[in-house]
């Protein structure tokens, strides 16, 4: 399965009144491709820190003491904003607890859907143009340089080629602009036909006139000969449509339906159809302006102008192209290589623990710009390790130098202040102020971060290096060919208001809500706890994202709308192939919806593994006490609550967190924190009860019978 998230060695505070908190504690968990991982635990348990983490929007008094969030080979904790805008909510995106919060109430619903369509669309569409053009000259430039090296100037040839690669990337661009032009013409008549089809068949009251004017401009602007193509069908529900408009205020609303269905049928049948390759389609007829292929079906046409393009030109470009890469390629490699010794000697002297700020300096600056120079330009997938090294490594030593300075200042501030409050403990009074704890800088564990930072970098050159001999050109001039193709295809992405209001309601369909064309002209006031939650997804999946985030999104919601949710939630996770982090406390919630389980515990991860493991064979006294303490209709007995409350994190617990709460805790508990033991391959539990020494300890039986009714039920 392709991974699309990984949370590495997670580490989390914040400052408050009190102390540091520390809330989330060394976590690490991995997410793949169509699966809904689920995290689950009480409130305070660090679960929605490490979603907002995700999203890069944590509090201001938070601190990332450590750890790294892996996204397309980018460290999410180190990207700047910039970069981060254009990952949140495009590639991952987010459903809040409480829909009230996340949706203005003075703004119309679909208001709030298409400002931030068209505003990423505008944004994309000119960060496209500068990565196409950056790439193209990027490959040029190695190009060149490699048959320089081989004592060859074939810089005129190697012109000429890029220069016909872009101008029929622009021949492509033309002719998918025309395409999405027509297509949003016929997005939005599908959609506003349907809206007074509806309102027709319910004898609603409907400026007949002026929408069957409207409709015989879009239509007339869908016309395209890979959309709505001219024959007998489309012409004779025109002269139709346009007999209806002579008639204006007279036409028949009887007649006007008929002729609305098949107008809706036709633009419903063309919207469905297969797209054409714009890539190849913009060559071969760069090549052949006068060809017609109307002939030809979509797909035949596909594969004829593939076949031509790499024949006339394709197979020769890539057979360049691999020069400039394997060069490219070459040299990071080389740079790697000679200054990984450096990297291994800097991390020496951090491991020393002796360390002062010039000579630290004196390390990283060099190495830094070093770094910077041996990073691949022409690998698509860009390793954030290297890009973020400079600037997460001069963090880290800053943090540490910092500590050293403050620490002091610290702990002498906090020892005037308990002398004061011991004193007035000693006259027999109470006072009436908090002596708040020192806030103290652990330096070991800011050195610990400055050496993971060098030792990830030096085990990521090793694997290039070592990986050097395998390296494949061919399917890194692909990739190239891949991302100049996405980004000029970006160039053209057509969105004004009419197209983002007919994308919005297509989406407030897709989430089930009724009557789409309406809700879009509300206020969220207006809309039912559950309708409102509807939009909220429908807002996260305009941007069609990889990543979706849901962060207790049925809390706020009554027993019977929270089901239709998650079923939503679900059918939306399968038709879209999206990878799903659902957060929630209640574990009867992620029954039916979760591939993988992870319970949190006072920032730590006590358990995981698949949902199956975790119903029917959990390992941890919490996952016990959690499944003990979901109702179910079958259960006589009592349920079992857990005692006491999770631990003040301001004042980390010695041993295992949940050992004051646990009736089944050791000795051990209350001094040394359990390891995650492995239970198989794909099911883990933090607790020493699974320690081959521990005593044997069954689960309760509650719990037993419910596994025990489950499997039945299964057969």
């Amino acid at each position: 399965m392709e991974k699309k998230l990984e949370v590495k060695n997670l580490q989390i505070s914040f400052r408050t009144q009190g102390g540091i908190l520390k809330a989330v504690r060394n976590i690490s968990f991995d997410l793949y491709r169509g699966e809904t991982l689920a995290i689950v635990g009480e409130s305070g348990s660090g679960k929605s820190v490490t979603s907002k983490a995700i999203m890069g929007i944590l509090a201001g008094n938070s601190i990332v003491e450590g750890g790294e969030i892996l996204y397309d080979g980018q460290d999410l904790l180190k990207i700047s904003e910039e970069d981060f805008h254009k990952l949140r909510g495009d590639k991952v995106a987010m459903i809040f607890q409480d829909p009230m919060s996340s949706l203005n109430q003075i703004m119309r619903v679909g208001q709030q859907m298409t400002e931030a369509m068209i505003l990423k669309a505008k944004t994309g569409k000119k960060n496209a143009k500068h990565a196409f053009n950056d790439m193209l000259k990027l490959l040029g430039e190695n190009i060149n340089a490699a048959d320089k090296e081989a004592g060859v100037d074939l810089t005129a040839d190697v012109a000429a080629k890029l220069a016909k690669f872009d101008e029929f990337c622009v021949s492509a661009t033309k002719i998918e602009r025309e395409f999405n032009e027509a297509n949003g013409s016929l997005l939005q008549l599908e959609v506003d036909v349907d809206s007074v089809i509806q309102m027709l068949k319910k004898q609603k009251k409907i400026e007949l006139a002026a929408e069957l004017k409207k409709f015989k401009k879009l239509y007339g602007q869908s016309f395209n000969p890979y959309l709505v193509v001219k024959n007998d069908e489309t012409d004779a529900c025109m002269s139709e449509l346009t007999a209806l408009v002579k008639n204006g205020k007279n036409a028949e609303p009887e007649s006007a339906l008929k002729t609305l269905e098949k107008l809706h049928a036709i633009a419903s049948a063309a919207l469905a159809l297969e797209k054409p390759n714009f890539f190849t389609l913009g060559y071969y007829l760069t090549a052949n302006p006068n060809a017609d292929l109307s002939s030809m079906s979509i797909a035949e046409m596909n594969e004829m102008t593939r076949e031509y393009l790499d024949r006339e030109f394709m197979f020769a470009f890539i057979e360049t192209a691999e020069k400039g890469v394997l060069y490219s390629h070459k040299k990071s490699i080389e740079k790697k290589a000679a200054v990984l010794p450096e990297l291994y000697a800097a991390l020496e002297y951090f491991k020393s623990g002796k360390i002062d700020e010039k000579t630290a300096e004196s390390y990283i600056k060099p190495l830094s710009e070093k770094v910077i120079d041996a990073i691949d330009r022409l690998n698509v997938k860009k390793e954030s390790i290297e890009y973020v090294f400079p600037s997460a490594v001069s963090t880290a030593i800053k943090e540490y130098f910092d500590g050293i300075k403050k620490n002091p200042i610290e702990e002498k501030k906090y020892l005037k202040n308990k002398a004061k409050y011991d004193k007035i403990i000693r006259k027999g009074s109470q006072p009436d102020w908090v002596l708040t704890p020192q806030v103290i800088v652990d330096l070991d564990l800011k050195i610990s971060n400055i050496c993971k930072i060098i030792e990830n970098l030096c085990k990521h050159y090793e694997s290039d290096i070592e990986k050097d001999a395998a390296f494949d050109a061919n399917f890194h001039v692909i990739e190239i060919i891949d991302y100049l193709k996405d980004q000029a295809s970006k160039f053209v992405v057509k969105m004004n208001k009419m197209i983002a209001k007919a994308k919005a309601i297509k989406l407030l369909e897709e989430v089930g809500i009724p009557e789409p064309a309406a809700r879009f002209r509300q206020y969220p006031f207006e809309l039912s706890g559950g309708m409102r939650q509807r939009v909220v997804i429908a807002i996260a999946l305009a941007a069609n994202p990889d990543i979706l985030i849901c962060d207790e999104p049925t809390t706020a919601l009554d027993v019977t709308i929270q089901a239709q949710i998650l079923e939503l939630i679900n059918n939306i996770k399968k038709e879209r192939n999206l990878s799903v982090i659902f957060i929630t406390h209640n574990m009867g919630v992620v029954a039916n919806m979760a591939d993988r389980i992870a319970v949190m515990y006072a920032g730590k991860i006590v358990e995981y593994g698949t949902a199956e493991e975790i119903f029917y064979e959990p390992a941890h006294p919490y996952t016990w006490a959690l499944l003990s303490s979901m109702p179910d209709l079958y259960t006589k007995d009592k349920l079992e609550s857990i005692p006491g409350t999770p631990p003040n994190m301001i004042y980390p617990p010695r041993g295992d967190a949940f050992a004051a709460r646990n009736k089944y805790a050791l000795e051990i508990d209350f001094e040394i924190e359990p390891p995650l033991f492995d239970v198989s391959e794909t099911h883990a539990a933090a607790t020493w009860l699974l320690h081959p020494n521990a005593p044997k300890v069954e689960m309760p039986g509650i719990i037993k019978e419910r596994i025990e009714r489950m499997k039945k039920e299964r057969e």
